[in-house]
């Protein structure tokens, strides 16, 4: 079974940074695709960024491209956001996900990964 497990969310204003980690474990894929999601209140939970294991090629939504960047740490089974020039409209819980094998044209859509953590909650205030 794999476990997917977040941390590093927290307030910021506006123009701050802060670095997610996801650790994730049990895995039986040699790869995969890990991607980072966010849902605010009230709206449907979309795709920010996403990297294929096997070839650390990334992927990121056009809202966050320039400010984020997703990365991997192998030796410690760890995915990483790093966010910076943060805006209130990051605000969110974001949510770190997998799926065996590597990432498609439709890496942004959440029922396509079947694991996932729990979330870190994260805040920009103006």
């Amino acid at each position: 079974q794999v476990h997917v497990v977040e941390s590093g969310g927290g307030s910021v204003q506006a123009g701050g940074s802060l670095r997610l980690s996801c650790v994730i474990s049990g895995y039986t894929q040699s790869s995969y695709c890990m991607g980072w999601f966010r849902q605010a209140p009230g709206k449907e939970r979309e795709g920010v960024a996403a990297i294929y294991t096997g070839s650390s090629l990334t992927y990121y939504a056009d809202s966050v491209k320039d400010r984020f960047t997703i990365s991997q740490d192998n030796a410690r089974n760890t995915l990483y956001l790093q966010m910076n020039s943060l805006k209130p409209e990051d605000t969110a819980m974001y949510y770190c996900a997998a799926d065996p094998g590597p990432c498609g044209v439709g890496w942004r859509r959440s029922e396509l990964f079947a694991y996932w953590g729990q979330g870190t909650q994260v805040t920009v205030s103006s």
